[in-house]
């Protein structure tokens, strides 16, 4: 009976958890649909405006680090709560901002409290399930939630802007955080620090938070900028000196911020590249089809987000069973490099989508391969990226591998949109219509994403290890 009761707990303690983590998730992509309703209430001009995502993806890249190993240091469920109010409370004063620079920094606090929830969350699901067949299963839910949540947010935030105002994309937080909140105290097991508190790292927390931030920096406003101009060099430049110093600093001080060694773990290294190529074609499969929806098929916010369902259901299905099962009889890399593939193919059907698409022939058969895909890759990737990790070390994997799909993600974006303005420009030249030239750009970014799916098919498929221990169970996972 007490067996039962505390697996019924466990599972609840990760619907709670999943939910502070989609509010998270729905917050990079609802704003995307609201910008130009903000624009229009607060004055903002087209190159102010881009403040109000980038403030958000500032503070969250730059963080992420950071937060995972405070969690390590001082609790794991101390600091979700605490990021989990900051977050909150950022999202009232989003709310109810009358000003840009109100809204700008709001949303930066607001990156702060969602790098720290992102950071912690997947280290406290690992220390709620340690059999290995229900880790995957949980796995499973956190992944679809990760995959799955971007899209919703489409369309929760095309329905609550045209249904009320764009403030309520923000206030639609409190009442989910205040939920969450406390139905942590009441279901989240308090969790004594791994390690002692008081030995941060200051002057590597520092270096890799001022390296993130500069890098995210460079990296958003590259294509606005220019990626040859002395503004974008320079910041990139920066960013690499900085990390060339945490590096140094690490392999020095006596409780380095992120041990290097753990970089020494196979799978660490092979999941966290994997992730940031898979991370990068997903963005252009997300941003990209969304752009193509709108602006090539004429479709509505609320029709884009519509059109992503059928892709969700798919991963719902996959990532709250069928996924955890895969891994449990094939291992990790089978089903890693196989979701992979079909997200390849999916990228590549949307690729050669013409002007006059239609939804079933040119969108759906893509939409439901990258939904197939993601649902099944998403789970051994996390597995992968922490199942080799000591327990004293489970926020900071969680961290890196946050930052690993933040940044590749990014980047990944940067390049595509790059690409895909150039592709643009020279159709335009040679005389092509606006909306040809539009899709032709389109394609291209369509193509080099398929291209950043397959390598890190082959990577996951060719160089993972195959047998994952769960630490702390000294129980395999099964290796094919």
């Amino acid at each position: 009976m007490t067996a039962d009761s505390d697996s019924r707990r466990r599972w609840l303690a990760l619907m709670v958890l999943c939910l502070g983590v989609l509010m998270i998730v729905l917050d990079t992509t609802i704003v995307n649909v609201a910008l130009p309703s903000i624009r229009a209430d607060l004055g903002f001009t087209e190159t102010s405006l881009v403040w109000v995502v980038n403030a958000y993806m500032l503070t969250f890249g730059g963080f992420l680090l950071l937060g995972g190993r405070l969690g390590d240091l001082y609790g794991h469920r101390r600091l979700f709560l605490a990021g989990l109010v900051l977050f909150t409370l950022a999202s009232l004063a989003c709310g109810l901002s009358r000003s840009q620079w109100l809204l700008i920094a709001a949303r930066a606090v607001q990156g702060l409290g969602g790098a720290v929830v992102s950071a912690v969350s997947l280290s406290l699901i690992m220390n709620l399930f340690r059999e290995p067949a229900e880790r995957a299963k949980a796995m499973g839910v956190y992944g679809f939630v990760c995959a799955g949540g971007g899209s919703i947010g489409v369309l929760l935030g095309g329905l609550l802007t045209s249904t009320l105002s764009w403030h309520w994309i923000f206030l639609v937080n409190l009442p989910i955080g205040v939920a969450v909140y406390a139905l942590c105290m009441a279901l989240l097991p308090h969790s004594r620090a791994e390690q002692a508190p008081g030995r941060l790292d200051v002057g590597g927390a520092v270096t890799v938070t001022l390296s993130l931030m500069l890098a995210v920096y460079g990296v958003v406003n590259g294509n606005e900028a220019g990626w040859t101009s002395a503004r974008t060099l320079g910041l990139l430049g920066a960013a690499v000196v900085l990390m060339g110093a945490f590096v140094l600093i690490e392999s020095r001080v006596a409780h380095p911020l992120v041990p290097l060694s753990l970089f020494r773990l196979r799978n660490v290294a092979v999941s966290n590249i994997t992730g940031v190529l898979w991370s990068a074609g997903m963005f252009a499969w997300f941003f990209m089809s969304a752009l193509y929806l709108q602006l090539v098929l004429g479709y509505s916010p609320m029709q884009v987000g519509l059109a992503f369902l059928p892709a969700n259901l798919i991963m719902a299905v996959l990532s709250l069973g069928l996924s955890a099962r895969l891994v449990m009889r094939f291992g990790i890399r089978r089903p890693l490099a196989a979701g992979l593939g079909l997200a390849m193919v999916g990228l590549l059907l949307f690729a050669r989508a013409p002007v006059g698409g239609s939804f079933v022939v040119d969108v759906l058969p893509g939409m439901l391969l990258l939904g197939l895909g993601a649902g099944i890759a998403f789970n051994p990737m996390l597995l992968a990226a922490m199942s080799d990790v000591s327990p004293a070390d489970a926020g900071l994997a969680s961290g890196v591998v946050n930052t690993a799909f933040m940044m590749g993600g990014s980047l990944g974006l940067a390049v595509l949109a790059s690409l895909a303005a150039a592709r643009t420009a020279a159709l335009g030249a040679a005389g092509a219509t606006p909306v040809a030239a539009l899709n032709g750009g389109y394609q291209t970014a369509f193509f080099v994403g398929a291209l950043f799916a397959a390598a890190a098919a082959l990577l996951g498929g060719l160089l993972l290890r195959t047998r994952l221990q769960a630490p702390g169970t000294g129980e395999p996972l099964p290796a094919h």
